[in-house]
Parts: C-alpha cells; sequence; structure tokens
C-alpha cells in the first residue's frame, strides 16, 4: 500500500526491481496535472470503499523467500501457497502448502487452528481501540492517514505518463528527516524515499518504488526493524472492472513490521486467481467454502453458452 495502515504499509515496503517502462502521455500533454495533495487525499476515501470490496474476494498467495548469508549468497529459499479470505472482517492467508508439499491433515488443522487464534486476538485488539474511541485498521491496528504523510514528506515532479495503456499520474516521495513525529512508526516515513503510480481516472494507487535512507528498531524491533536501504516495489491490478488489489509485491533488505509483515533478504509475493465469495462465507480444509449457515456454497452452474464447441 496514502491511505488506512495497509496501504501505508504497501506504499513503505518493497524491492530493487526495475521500473515498469513508462511512456509519455502525449494526448494529455496539455491538460493541467492535478494537486498531488488533494489527489493523494482521493486515494485514500477510494481505497477505503476499495477494503470494504476486497472482503469479498478470496484469491491465491504465492510467496518466495530468500534467505542469504553475509556474503550475500542464498543461504535458504522457502516457498508457501495460501488462501486468503477474510473471516469476521479479518484478512487471513490460510497456509495450503508448503515448498510445493500439500499441508497432511495434522499441518492443515494446525494451520487452521492458528487461523483460528489470530482472528480472535484481531478482533479483541479492534474492539478495545473501537470502545477507546480510536480509528484503527481491521485487525486493530493503528492507521496512519495520508494527511500525516504529507506532514512527514514532499511529493515532488509529478507528471503524466501512460502505464498499461492507462494515463497515470507519478510523483517522488522523499521523508522530511525534520518532521515531528507522533510516535516512532512515523520515523520509517521520515526516512523514506520512493515512487507513486496514480491510475488517473480511478485515482487509485496501482504501483510504488521505494528505499529506507536509515535502519532503526522499534520495541527491540519487535514492533519493527527495518535496515538501512532495504527497498521494495509493489503493484496492482484491476480486478472485474471494479476494485484495484495487489498483484506483486518484492523487496530486499531486511524490513519487519508488527511481527508478521516483513522480510529478511530477498522476497516475492504473487497474488492471483481472484474469485468473489459471499461476504460471511468461510474456506475450510481442502479448498471448500462453508457459508454462514455451515454448509458448503455450491459452485455456480457452468453456462451452456461457455459449454458450446
Amino acid at each position: 500500500m496514502m491511505v488506512r495502515f495497509v496501504l501505508a504499509f504497501v506504499m513503505m515496503i518493497g524491492s530493487v526491481a526495475a521500473q515498469t517502462p513508462e511512456t509519455p502521455a502525449a494526448i494529455e500533454a496539455d491538460k493541467p496535472l492535478p494537486a498531488i495533495g488533494p489527489l493523494l487525499l482521493e486515494v485514500e476515501k477510494n481505497q477505503d470503499a476499495a477494503e470494504k470490496m476486497q472482503r469479498d474476494y478470496t484469491y491465491h498467495v504465492h510467496v518466495e523467500q530468500q534467505e542469504l548469508d553475509g556474503k550475500g549468497g542464498v543461504k535458504k529459499t522457502t516457498v508457501t501457497d495460501s488462501e486468503s479470505v477474510t473471516i469476521d472482517g479479518v484478512r487471513v492467508d490460510r497456509v495450503v502448502a508448503r515448498d510445493g508439499k500439500p499441508l497432511t491433515p495434522e499441518e492443515a488443522k494446525k494451520e487452521s487452528d492458528k487461523i483460528d487464534k489470530d482472528v480472535a486476538k484481531d478482533k479483541e485488539r479492534r474492539a478495545k481501540a473501537e470502545s477507546s474511541g480510536k480509528s484503527t485498521d481491521a485487525e486493530g491496528h493503528d492507521e496512519l492517514t495520508v494527511s500525516r504523510i504529507l506532514q512527514l514528506g514532499t511529493f515532488s515532479n509529478p507528471r503524466r505518463v501512460m502505464l498499461n495503456e492507462r494515463s497515470t499520474i507519478v510523483a517522488d516521495y522523499a521523508g522530511d528527516p525534520n518532521a515531528k513525529t507522533k510516535n516512532r512508526f512515523e520515523t520509517m516515513f521520515r526516512d523514506l524515499v520512493g515512487t507513486v503510480w496514480i491510475d488517473e481516472q480511478d485515482r487509485a494507487l496501482v504501483q510504488v518504488q521505494g528505499h529506507f535512507l536509515n535502519d532503526f528498531k522499534i520495541g527491540g524491533g519487535l514492533i519493527a526493524d527495518v535496515k538501512k536501504d532495504s527497498s521494495f516495489s509493489a503493484k496492482m491490478t484491476k480486478v472485474n472492472g471494479e476494485v484495484w488489489l495487489p498483484e506483486e509485491f518484492a523487496g530486499q533488505g531486511k524490513i519487519r513490521v508488527l511481527l508478521f509483515a516483513g522480510f529478511n533478504g530477498r522476497l516475492k509475493l504473487v497474488t492471483s486467481d481472484y474469485r468473489k465469495f459471499r461476504a460471511s462465507a468461510t474456506i475450510v480444509g481442502g479448498g471448500q467454502v462453508v457459508g454462514d449457515d455451515g454448509k458448503p456454497v455450491p459452485e455456480a452452474a457452468p453456462d451452456p453458452e461457455k459449454q458450446k464447441p
């Protein structure tokens, strides 16, 4: 992910991958560029709606992580495949395979038990925050708004390009090392430099890249742990012509936030196979979808027209 914490995290995590080639948007050359501040606030507003729509989607998550040795060589490679689904408003990734091997029944049960515990903790954290009047994400973590990010740094060099045949506004971000922060987490944005790509028509974030200028830790590294020069990239894709959702994330270095989100070495995450399901449905063993009545959700009947040769 400028927006809520989730999108803010996307804005700050990533890779040294080469940038997507850009082509000047000649047709829009004479059109005035939108002001970056108000544009980002529109992106944040649209992201709120996108996050609600995302709850109706389940998708596959493929992660390849390489742990490096002291000389930069690959010491260990781990591959994980998961099914991402929303349970009680909380987004979870249910692991279905590791290193290409499906989980055993015992491993699958442990994974389900872990998810149940994680969802319960997130719901409890969220309820506690809401009871005190705090605004949080679905997991109960503090949110970082666009207005705060604009106070922690500046966006500059706005330009219009064509990206995937769509008019896109690009701007560079540089954190202000002298900006006053309200908490240690905000210092991450003071040390961040990067670039954002915003779809001009949909006012949606479609791509980001960046890296950190300094290393630091919060809570002894338990809350956040960032190594200098760690870098990242992330891309979004438009699904069903209605919402922009994650497509690919890559990172190099060491970035860890809130114990669960991060990497140490190289990481590539690809999401695919987006499909809609009932917001109250859950996915159980074997990928079976169960509705709020506890019964399997029947698959849609095949379209006769599509069955014709």
